[in-house]
């Protein structure tokens, strides 16, 4: 059985344009690429029997060569302080994954994992503890959006690719997922409406930039100097930050898109006074948007968040200084708010028991 569905094809991660192909290939008529490509991405079916306007020596033969993986549901939490609800998804070798749901006023975004586990290793991040699994596909990626739509019943108009994993060493998988995500004979979220979160990964940026796409990217800067950022982050070792802070501006010279800095606060380790000067240094002179984000505490790794007057006062001195500068409003504290921190979580009891 196992065997059985290795050999079949994922055809959620098909392009519309490779579907029709791929239903000329098995000798069906290209229509049929169309009628397929609106069940999966537009009406959100994972299931071929679900496709009634198929005959059903059709869909028995699409159930023997193809599949739709499954991201199942098996845990939802629901946050008591804000309208935002976490979710984790088992896939179909058993791999667990993290979404999470925020609705806003402006709609509903959902925050997305592009890898089971994360390799980067950033010190204050429950995602690297255990390390990289592997990559998801780009049908994984979609199913964590179209499930959490499926559930609520209700439209998600903005994707963030910032939970578990880093989107750009996943690249091909993530740029594929992208142009999914926003085909016109899909949900067609715009790009507009997608931000992609990186460590630094210094060529896929500049490949990024190249696709010439319309998403937001945000770099996790977390340190104002080299140094500050290799404690935290052991991708700095690999670039240095002159070299990143360059693909940052050669993305907004190719899209035009403004990046945006997400600068997680660490109290006492990055919060002072002279990573403000340092971080005006570096972002003054930058069309830019720097997320303050006071670090969500995580067991494993002891960091601590400053107190709310503290970060307030960083924040105050960045913008008297003319950085474009936000604290995120924190959601989901209660529902283990912090990426990986659920999936960790379920391990742990699964293997208790």
């Amino acid at each position: 059985m196992e065997e059985n569905r290795i050999q079949k094809k994922d055809i959620a991660s098909y392009s519309y344009e490779e579907l029709i192909s791929e239903m000329e290939k098995i000798g069906e008529k290209p229509f049929r690429g169309k009628q397929i490509f609106s069940w999966i991405h537009e009406k959100l079916a994972d299931d071929f029997l679900k496709m009634t306007n198929l005959s059903g020596a059709f869909r028995k033969k699409l159930d023997c060569l193809y599949e739709v993986p499954k991201v199942q549901m098996v845990a939802r939490q629901i946050s008591k302080k804000d309208p935002t609800e976490k979710f984790l998804f088992e896939l179909v070798d058993g791999s667990m994954i993290e979404s999470v749901l925020m609705k806003y006023d402006y709609g509903n975004s959902v925050c997305i994992s592009s890898q089971v586990g994360c390799r980067m290793g950033c010190r204050f991040c429950a995602s690297a503890i255990g390390g990289l699994e592997r990559n998801l596909m780009p049908s994984e990626m979609l199913g964590q959006v179209y499930q959490i739509q499926k559930l609520t019943g209700e439209r998600i108009s903005n994707v963030v690719i910032m939970g578990t994993g880093e989107p750009l060493d996943n690249y091909d998988n993530f740029l594929k997922f992208v142009r999914l995500l926003s085909d016109e004979h899909g949900l067609h979220i715009s790009q507009r409406n997608i931000t992609v979160s990186t460590c630094g990964i210094v060529p896929n940026m500049k490949r990024l930039a190249e696709e010439r796409l319309q998403i937001t990217l945000a770099l996790s800067l977390h340190g104002s100097n080299q140094e500050k950022r290799k404690m935290l982050m052991p991708v700095a070792g690999r670039y240095e930050l002159s070299e990143v802070m360059r693909a940052c501006d050669y993305y907004f010279e190719k899209t035009g898109r403004r990046p945006t800095f997400e600068y997680s606060l660490v109290k006492g380790v990055n919060d002072g006074e002279e990573d403000a000067r340092e971080l005006i240094r570096l972002l003054r002179d930058r069309n830019c948007h720097l997320n303050l984000i006071p670090v969500n505490p995580v067991k494993e790794r002891g960091f601590e968040r400053p107190e709310r007057k503290n970060a307030l006062a960083f924040k105050n001195k960045l913008e008297k200084n003319g950085i474009n500068v936000t604290i995120r409003r924190e959601k989901g504290s209660d529902i283990d708010g912090a990426c990986g921190q659920l999936r960790r979580r379920y391990a742990d009891a699964k293997k208790e028991r």
